[in-house]
């Protein structure tokens, strides 16, 4: 298959970026037959990360294995203002981890020790290969280790935030190709938030910080969920990103 015939594919598919999309398959495709297989996977409306099999992140090239989470950039924001909020943490904790790519970029901007936790198998073997044996399955804080109790100065915590009515409303690539349970907030997408927010303070250290994204239209209610949970709160924004991240700061 040519680069004209493989871009041609991509544009009738509905690829806006067909091009550079093509371009990317192209140079990661090892032979014709995988080529073709990552061409029609992407023409079936599989995210290009999923397709080549990882995805950059804060300048990292993350695995992504299929059926699992990819990561969007407006998060980059959510890992560099933990990197200058708290610029040498002693231990990390990315929760709901997905393929583990919040975890592992701030672990190299900040050199922290880095542990993570999903409750889905496939993120969890993804996020191992990515991060290492540090990544826990199980339900929240429930897999940890004791001995993290107390101790973590930076809990990342990507929860899903997408109201459960407006699923049917994200992108095709989103609904189809990653796990509900990384999308799925509940009626006012909150829910799994409070839960994290609920149990924070007893695996922060004193002066740690928790940090998670949300929508602007959801900021007020994720910053009553942190204050009911002892934490003080913080809302940060970027035009840049169009990013909205709360902050919740053990005293």
């Amino acid at each position: 298959m040519s680069p004209e015939e493989v871009v041609t594919k991509l544009r009738a598919a509905g690829c806006v970026f067909a091009e550079d999309e093509a371009e990317l398959i192209l140079s990661t495709a090892a032979d014709p037959g995988e080529l073709s297989a990552m061409v029609a996977r992407r023409a079936e409306g599989f995210p290009l990360e999923q397709v080549v099999g990882w995805a950059e992140f804060c300048g990292l090239r993350v695995r992504i294995d299929p059926g699992v989470f990819v990561p969007r950039r407006r998060t980059e924001f959510l890992v560099r203002r933990a990197a200058a909020l708290v610029p040498d943490p002693g231990v990390i904790l990315d929760l709901c981890c997905g393929s583990g790519a919040m975890g592992a970029a701030l672990a190299v901007l900040t050199g922290g020790e880095l542990h993570a936790a999903d409750v889905d198998p496939s993120a969890v073997a993804c996020a191992r290969r990515n991060l290492g044996e540090n990544v826990y399955l199980g339900d929240l804080f429930d897999p940890l280790p004791p001995r993290l109790r107390g101790r973590v100065d930076v809990l990342l915590a990507n929860v899903p935030y997408v109201p459960t009515s407006d699923l049917a409303l994200l992108p095709t690539e989103a609904r189809d190709h990653e796990p509900r349970v990384t999308l799925d907030g509940g009626p006012d997408g909150l829910d799994v938030l409070r839960r994290v927010t609920e149990g924070a303070p007893r695996w922060l250290a004193p002066g740690g910080l928790l940090l998670f994204e949300t929508s602007e239209r959801q900021a007020e209610r994720a910053v009553e969920a942190v204050t009911d949970s002892g934490l003080k709160a913080r809302v940060l924004r970027s035009e840049e990103f169009h990013a909205t991240v709360v902050t919740g700061q053990l005293p």
